[in-house]
């Protein structure tokens, strides 16, 4: 290959490095990471250039890489003219012939004595095309010549449902049209193998080979022990784990596994336990929790509730209460709108900074909400609550007060109070309304419509929150059902749709209600 030209600065080093201090060669070259050989070639072309090292250093560097061009040898000279005068010939055999580089310069080591490696060949190659202004003419050397008949089974095959079918259509019609092997297996993504393996196929037997073939028929006998494998594994899993030494208490595909080859004496994998268990319509499912009540006299209570908010009159009002808490006071966890790269935590441990109970009663006529704060849950707060929906509610003709069925909201204490609230009231509508309970029945906390009241407030300002003290809790906590009431009191409307966009369902009375959220409380 010919020498590469140096550029004209390094060419100006190299001179007159050898001119004021005489290195040897191989130092030159390592100093301006030349080779011995080529240093050798330029302070040759300089000693004959009749230059001194004044105008060396005056001449720019086009004009100095001019003036010191190596000299080549007569060898050079004869290899390089031969070269040159082959190179247009095997520019159009590439481009006429199913020919290849390779090939031309092996028919062009076979016929000279003195000729370039390959690697020359194809460097000189490619600067003679630069030079012309031309480019490699392109080859695809997998590409498939397919008969009118072939073209239309592939297009079927390429419109057709079966995945493996389609595959192999690709790709074969796309050698047909010369795609590139690249684009066909980005296509696919399969091996460039893969698609050879297709095509040699095809070249050899035809696409009869290509088909895919018929599912393999089970003989009888194996189908036997297949069914007789999936009866032992049905009766082992209707054993609990334990009766097998198991320490758990469900099944696994590994467990089963382990108990079949202890128990019948004969490997089955936890891949194949998983495909029988699935051909005998068997599936690992999660039990859900069923909100039911078992009290006895579930449906007469509920026919009273609804019956009683059917017929509510103007001067009537229907409360749901409820205790919130007890709550405690630290950094929360939630969900949140953070960047993509951050990522949220919460200590496991910290210390609470106190806790709170808010007890409150949701007016559902008009979706008015009465809270205060309260030490514990008992009757004592049950009987404050009851005193202060008397006097805030004092021109009603008559109250509701509906609620779970927690001991303290139906104890003797409470039952005497509101007697004698009544027996206080008389007939005279003046000494304020008259006191009805509506208790839901046992465990059906999932019908008490403020539960999702306090889901909502949750939401809002106990959720994410990190507040210092419990009176910070609190003031936000007051603050929500101050801007709540006042919502609703500008636009009033009976409890029955979600509230604010937050609230867990309609603030409505419903027997499919699931006011109560466990992951809120």
């Amino acid at each position: 290959m010919p020498t590469k030209s140096v550029p004209g600065r390094k060419l100006r080093d190299l001179i007159i490095l050898h001119g004021f201090y005489q290195p040897s060669l191989r130092e030159l070259g390592n100093l301006l990471r030349l080779s011995s050989s080529t240093v050798k070639k330029y302070l040759r072309a300089f000693k004959t250039s009749s230059l001194s090292l004044t105008e060396i250093q005056r001449l720019s560097d086009p004009a100095l890489q001019e003036r010191l061009k190596p000299l080549r040898s007569d060898l050079q000279n004869y290899r390089h003219d031969k070269i040159r005068g082959l190179l247009p010939s095997v520019h159009q055999r590439l481009k006429e012939c199913d020919s290849t580089l390779l090939q031309e310069w092996e028919s062009y080591r076979e016929r000279e004595t003195h000729s370039y490696s390959y690697s020359q060949f194809a460097y000189l190659y490619s600067q003679w095309l630069l030079a012309n202004g031309l480019q490699k003419p392109s080859r695809n050397r997998w590409k498939l010549i397919l008969s009118p008949e072939n073209l239309e089974i592939l297009r079927e095959w390429r419109s057709s449902s079966n995945k493996r079918k389609w595959e192999r259509a690709v790709a074969l019609l796309g050698l047909h049209n010369e795609c590139t092997m690249k684009s066909i297996c980005g296509k696919l993504e399969r091996a460039p193998k893969t698609i050879k393996k297709w095509r040699h196929i095809f070249l050899s037997d035809d696409l009869s080979e290509l088909e895919i073939p018929s599912k393999r028929a089970v003989d009888k006998p194996r189908l036997e022990v297949i069914a007789r494998k999936k009866e032992r594994l049905v009766k082992i899993i209707h054993e609990s784990p334990s009766l097998h030494g198991v320490n758990r208490t469900t099944w696994t595909l590994e467990t089963l596994s382990a108990v079949y080859r202890k128990v019948h004496g004969e490997a089955v994998s936890r891949s194949m336990v998983s495909q029988y268990f699935k051909e005998l319509g068997y599936k690992f499912k999660k039990a859900r929790r069923v909100l039911t009540s078992p009290d006895p006299d579930y449906r007469a209570k509920l026919e009273k509730i609804t019956a009683i908010l059917s017929r509510l009159g103007t001067r009537e009002k229907f409360f749901s209460i409820d205790e919130f808490g007890p709550c405690a006071v630290k950094r929360r966890g939630g969900r949140a709108l953070v960047p993509a790269h951050e990522i949220r935590t919460i200590p496991q441990r910290q210390r609470s900074k106190g806790s709170l109970i808010c007890t409150a009663a949701l007016e559902l006529a008009t979706n008015q909400v009465t809270h205060f704060y309260s030490k514990s849950k008992n009757t004592a707060e049950m009987i404050k609550m009851l005193e202060v929906l008397v006097t805030k509610y004092y021109d009603q003709d008559r109250i509701f007060l509906s609620w779970d069925a927690a001991s303290w909201h139906a104890s003797k204490a409470f039952i005497k109070k509101v007697e004698a609230i009544n027996a206080q009231r008389g007939d005279a509508a003046s000494q304020g309304p008259r006191v009805e309970l509506a208790p839901l029945p046992s465990g059906a906390q999932f019908l008490n419509v403020i539960e999702s009241v306090f889901s909502g407030m949750a939401r809002a300002v106990i959720h994410n929150s990190n507040y210092s003290s419990v009176d910070q809790c609190k003031h936000a906590i007051d603050q929500y059902f101050r801007e709540r009431n006042e919502a609703f009191a500008k636009n009033p409307r009976r409890a029955g749709n979600v509230i604010w966009g937050k609230e867990r369902v309609p603030a409505s009375f419903s027997d499919a209600n699931n006011c109560k959220d466990p992951r809120y409380r």
